[in-house]
């Protein structure tokens, strides 16, 4: 498996022109790379998103996988079905956040950690699209999910050390700060679902993005956008709910250098 350096040469000689297209019209504003592995893990920093993209900064969110096996409250059977209309969702949670949405293509949900060490792998294929978007946006700091992986699951784990692989490969200038997601520790609301949540001592968390009525708002309808996920009264309560415990006007994260 090519290290994520390899990878962003390669690509860069391979497809420059194209990056450089890609490139966003205003090449002085700040940039932001939100790496997730489903539609709908942007949730859980949903408000420090809005607020970035409000103040100013190109917001990306970049998911690895189009959340093809659900199934959710969908009712619907793995596959592509399900992963288009989860794409639809991501694309309307971005929207609703101020952010650009990007998909990478053929990594299957829950396939991350599926022979990672191999050349040809899902974790291979990752970092090949994860230089591919780094190129375009070129960001000078990027989020993603701590090493817990919020609750655990093997894609957000697997997101989480690719991310960090490919982001500790680079130095000096061309480094970009790199951010984990993380709940502090005594925040947790006494919801039985959200018990399995790792927690993080607050004194790790010194990164904070503080969030307005405003970036609360647009959560609450990038939730509202996961009918696939939640159903309506989940929809309706979570952010306001993440608000009131977890988040209380700042969303915390641990710098991971």
């Amino acid at each position: 498996m090519p290290d994520f350096r390899t990878a962003l040469t390669l690509v860069g000689l391979l497809s420059l022109s194209t990056a450089a297209a890609a490139q966003p019209a205003d090449s002085t504003a700040p940039r932001v790379l939100a790496v997730f592995a489903h539609p709908d893990d942007e949730l859980a920093v949903a408000p420090a998103l809005a607020a970035l993209a409000r103040q100013g900064n190109e917001v990306t969110l970049l998911y690895a996988t189009r959340g093809d096996a659900g199934p959710g409250v969908s009712g619907l059977a793995r596959g592509g079905a399900l992963a288009a209309r989860r794409e639809q969702e991501a694309r309307c949670a971005a929207t609703a956040l101020g952010a650009k949405p990007l998909f990478m293509d053929e990594i299957g949900d829950g396939t991350l950690g599926q022979r990672a060490h191999d050349p040809v792998s899902p974790a291979a294929l990752f970092l090949e699209q994860l230089s591919r978007a780094y190129l375009a946006v070129r960001p000078g700091l990027v989020i993603t999910w701590g090493p817990d992986g919020g609750y655990g699951h093997a894609d957000h784990r697997m997101v989480s050390a690719l991310v960090s692989e490919a982001v500790q490969s680079l130095s000096g200038a061309d480094r970009p700060g790199l951010l984990y997601a993380a709940i502090r520790a005594g925040t947790l609301p006494p919801v039985a679902e959200l018990q399995e949540w790792a927690v993080t001592d607050p004194a790790l968390l010194t990164e904070q993005i503080a969030y307005t009525a405003e970036d609360l708002a647009a959560a609450r309808v990038a939730t509202q956008c996961h009918a696939t996920q939640f159903g309506p009264e989940v929809r309706a309560a979570l952010a306001d709910l993440f608000d009131q415990s977890i988040w209380q006007g700042a969303v915390h994260f641990r710098p991971a250098f």
